[in-house]
């Protein structure tokens, strides 16, 4: 009786945990969806269209740089401050690139876009916060849930442009800066949610607790260095698949004479796919194992190639494209961020989860910088054929990591078992 009063305590405990994570992410989701569909506009209006991409890569660049850093603290004093801290310094980004359009220095307006980035880390801690006192059979579950909250922001944000613009006028600010005024607040109030209702702090209470195995298709994996490093690879190299692709595809489009409204519907579908079906991924890497989850992931990556290159020169078919690329993006992050958590159970987990997320966003910012040179020199199927082997390559690792079998002695993972191997 005692055992079951504990166990609907921990359940009402991980859930208002998760809402107050996907209330933070929705927050964030607003300011940063506006911001960033203007942000290509901005940096051509200061530096000129040849870095355009600049906003892009600096906040990618930034989210990779505090991710370690951010961990670290979580590790030190827990995820509230980490998390609050992380989205303080998303709302000063927004301020500074308000001031940085106001004055002309496209130097302050990186800075601005940098620390901006570091929002999207918060993003990715928080899906590894919604795992610290998961059951091990809702991991995925749980962590999917807050993914799939970004889905509202992405939405949202790009529709609070025109709001955003009345209240610079308002505000007398520069034009194209109303949509950082939504992002300042909503990320102040990111802030506050996290320091007020986080609580108790999961990764507190985590540290309380004795850490149960996984309890799904592929927990006999859970030994040794090679399975860790296979789950935070698969990450970054589907990151780079998604965003390599993705990056070129507006470009390609107009190229052959897209309108706007058809690349901005493309797109939209494509971040559809990322974050609407995430609870489904979630699920299905928790009832039939991480590993066939990724696998399914690659299948949907490769699917997505086929038609891409393929069909590049049919509209219709480079959307259906991208669609299914968000679905592999999906699929393969969810499933492989569950392992991760899985594996990094020890002192050492929130080391092994930064560092899973800042080579996540650097493999985004070395695919999408190496994306535009390819498609000059091999064109958009090229591209795509490109990305194809880096499918396989994940694909073949998956099946080869699958097939270790569970020795009589195996326990699964702790940080503490792989610390030797990852902190050199």
């Amino acid at each position: 009786m005692e055992h079951t009063v504990q166990m609907e305590i921990d359940r009402a405990v991980q859930s208002r945990i998760v809402r107050t994570l996907v209330a933070g992410q929705v927050l964030a989701g607003l300011g940063l969806g506006a911001t960033v569909a203007v942000g290509a506009i901005l940096a051509a209006d200061l530096g000129g269209e040849a870095l355009s991409g600049a906003a892009a890569t600096s906040s990618t660049l930034g989210a990779a740089l505090v991710s370690i850093p951010l961990a670290r603290l979580a590790q030190r004093w827990g995820r509230r401050p980490a998390l609050a801290l992380g989205a303080g310094i998303a709302a000063g980004g927004s301020l500074i690139t308000v001031l940085a359009i106001g004055i002309a220095f496209f130097p302050l307006l990186i800075l601005g876009f940098a620390m901006l980035g570091v929002g999207t880390a918060v993003g990715l801690q928080a899906r590894f916060a919604a795992t610290d006192v998961a059951a091990p059979e809702h991991r995925g579950r749980d962590l999917s849930l807050v993914v799939w909250s970004t889905t509202i922001g992405a939405v949202a944000g790009p529709n609070l442009i025109g709001p955003g613009e009345a209240v610079a006028q308002w505000l007398s600010l520069p034009t194209n800066t109303g949509s950082f005024v939504f992002a300042i607040a909503a990320q102040l109030a990111a802030t506050v949610l996290y320091l007020v209702l986080l609580r108790p702090d999961p990764l507190v209470l985590a540290g309380n607790k004795p850490v149960e195995p996984v309890a799904v298709a592929d927990a006999g994996i859970v030994r040794g260095r090679g399975p860790l490093v296979f789950a935070i690879g698969s990450i970054a190299i589907s990151h780079a698949v998604m965003v390599s692709i993705m990056a070129m595809t507006p470009v390609h489009l107009v190229q052959h004479g897209a309108s706007l409204t058809v690349v901005g519907f493309t797109i939209s579908l494509h971040i559809a796919g990322m974050y609407a079906l995430s609870p489904v991924f979630g699920w299905a890497s928790d009832h039939f194992g991480r590993i066939p989850t990724i696998l399914v992931g690659q299948a949907l990556f490769a699917a997505s190639v086929l038609v891409v290159a393929l069909g590049q020169l049919s509209n219709s078919a480079v959307t259906v494209g991208l669609v299914l690329l968000g679905l592999g993006w999906s699929a393969s992050t969810v499933a492989g961020s569950a392992l991760v958590a899985d594996l990094s159970t020890g002192a050492m987990r929130l080391r092994i989860q930064g560092r899973s997320d800042t080579i996540m966003s650097l493999a985004g910012a070395f695919g999408g910088g190496f994306a535009g040179p390819i498609l000059l020199v091999v064109g958009y199927a090229g591209l795509a054929w490109g990305a194809g082997i880096l499918v396989l390559i994940v694909a073949a690792a998956a099946l080869v990591v699958w097939r270790i079998k569970p020795t009589a002695t195996s326990t699964p993972l702790l940080v503490s078992d792989s610390h030797q191997s990852l902190s050199r």
